[in-house]
């Protein structure tokens, strides 16, 4: 394929039509909350896990369970839930690392009955061996509720071959994430598609497409202009997009947890895959929802301007994302220290208009090199 078709395959992956799809296939989904839900557990069973991150939409029977004041990615996804988007899905897995993700998952239950919740608990204290124990027993408890759900069946050697499949993935998206700022096809918008599809294809469908796309871009035309170092939990709004494309500020790297968090840790590819999968967990670190008593997230965020030549620094800030607001005054005091410009941006799922976070955008691009 050419690049543009390549890149239009990537916006094309809409996942109400990837549902359908593998469901036309005969394949059963299991849907994927955020954030590190062992996909590699559901992909190794013979299921498709897909992502769900909620979406830009008018919250309305999702009340019933939320307060206000709560992130809106959780109310949205029961908003979807409670709507039929996900109707088909066989189970869906929630993890436990934020309150917000906890209050989700008991009110699933009620909420969307249809679709049975399985959660996942992970262990804050997660690098050390009573940690790694804790991890392992909770994909224990989601592999029995999802046999239970499905009537899928787990084996260890086909989940030592998703590990596989799942650390090729993070290897290609790591690479995706460091060349496509240098590139001036890929816009931004074009940036997130390759990295939202990801959580609506199998890994292996993704992981080829992306090195297609790696193979067209090179020996294309180089990207130019200011450029950024984005973070937060969610970059996907399309106003946001489309405004960095118009003021041609690219994106040099981010740390995103939608986007290029979920591909720093591999698992290890030796030993018992349970093990593996607790390892990874284990070793994954900076970031907002995970316990980082020395905040390193900060000097790591600072690094990463650095070495990529960025010019500031943009956090894409979820409105009433309590474990990201807790890092913001630290991320900014570092940026301030290293001389770094910065700026946080507020976002949220029912933003409807884009007025002032524009206006702040173009001030900030102003005092870039």
């Amino acid at each position: 394929m050419e690049l543009r078709e390549i890149l239009e395959a990537f916006r094309a992956a809409d996942p109400a039509k990837m549902k359908e799809r593998y469901l036309a296939e005969g394949k059963k989904i299991v849907l994927t909350a955020p954030v590190y839900t062992p996909e590699e557990i559901v992909h190794s069973m013979g299921l498709v896990p897909m992502g769900v991150w909620g979406a830009d939409t008018l919250l309305e029977r999702s009340k019933r369970y939320f307060p206000a004041f709560i992130c809106s990615i959780a109310q949205s996804i029961v908003e979807l839930g409670m709507r039929g988007t996900y109707d088909g899905a066989s189970a869906i897995v929630i993890p436990s690392l934020c309150d917000s993700l906890k209050v989700l998952g008991q009110n699933w239950k009620y909420a969307v009955p249809s679709i049975p919740f399985v959660p996942m608990t992970y262990p804050q204290n997660r690098a050390n061996e009573a940690g790694r124990a804790f991890a392992k027993a909770g994909y224990l408890r989601v592999i029995r509720d999802l046999e239970a759900a499905t009537g899928a069946k787990f084996s260890t050697d086909a989940l030592a071959n998703s590990l596989k499949v799942y650390n090729e993935h993070n290897a290609v998206m790591r690479r995706f994430a460091r060349e496509a700022g240098k590139y001036a096809a890929v816009s931004a918008y074009d940036r997130s598609a390759v990295f939202k599809s990801a959580f609506f294809m199998l890994k292996e469908e993704h992981t080829a497409l992306v090195k297609e796309l790696l193979a067209a871009l090179e020996g294309t035309e180089p990207a130019s202009g200011p450029s950024v170092v984005t973070t937060g939990i969610l970059a996907d709004s399309p106003a946001l997009l489309g405004k960095l494309d118009e003021l041609g500020l690219r994106i040099a790297a981010d740390d995103v947890a939608a986007e290029s968090r979920q591909y720093r840790t591999d698992a290890p590819e030796t030993g018992d895959p349970l093990d593996a999968l607790a390892a990874k967990f284990a070793a994954m670190g900076d970031c907002s929802v995970l316990l980082d008593p020395s905040k390193h997230r900060a000097a790591m965020l600072v690094d990463t301007v650095r070495g990529t030549g960025a010019s500031g620094l943009l956090l894409l800030l979820t409105k009433f994302c309590d474990p990201e607001e807790f890092d913001l005054v630290i991320i900014k005091k570092a940026c301030a220290e290293a001389g770094i410009p910065f700026l946080s941006v507020e976002l949220d799922r029912q933003m409807v208009n884009f007025g002032q976070a524009e206006t702040m955008l173009e001030a900030f691009c102003e005092r870039l090199d």
